[in-house]
């Protein structure tokens, strides 16, 4: 089936209108900012899109690109999807760095317990030596 000029103007406006509206964050329920979703809403077939309509394809691309480098994401999903994976990234270098400062308290607190534990017995050996003097004094 051929299409004329008309036809292919009128679908190529179409195609422009979705690429405008999913840029623009107006995403459908169930869709993304994907080739997919822009067909669906063009009303195009994803082949068409490719084979006829191939520099709309390539002009979306360039445009979804030129928005993520400018850390726009206009898919809600996608963005809340990067956020979350850089939150998940930051609490886990958090994560590591607490679990590191546990070990180190826990060794403080065995050398701590160590030192208590070596002057307690000290004091009984003390004790013990100056109970014996002062038993030894009485004594004698």
């Amino acid at each position: 089936m051929t299409i004329n000029d008309a036809q292919r103007t009128q679908t190529e406006a179409r195609i422009r209108a979705a690429i405008d509206r999913l840029l623009s964050g107006d995403i459908p329920p169930g869709g993304r900012c994907d080739i997919k979703t822009l067909a669906r809403e063009a009303r195009v077939s994803r082949a068409a899109l490719y084979r006829t309509y191939l520099h709309l394809k390539v002009e979306f691309d360039q445009r979804m690109n030129r928005l993520r480098d400018n850390n726009h994401q206009p898919d809600p999903r996608e963005a809340q999807i990067t956020r979350l994976k850089d939150e998940n990234v930051r609490l886990k270098a958090r994560l590591s760095e607490l679990t590191q400062q546990v070990g180190e308290l826990k060794a403080g607190q065995t050398s701590a317990i160590s030192q208590l534990a070596a002057q307690h017995e000290e004091l009984l050996r003390l004790r013990h030596v100056s109970m014996s003097a002062n038993f030894d004094r009485t004594c004698s």
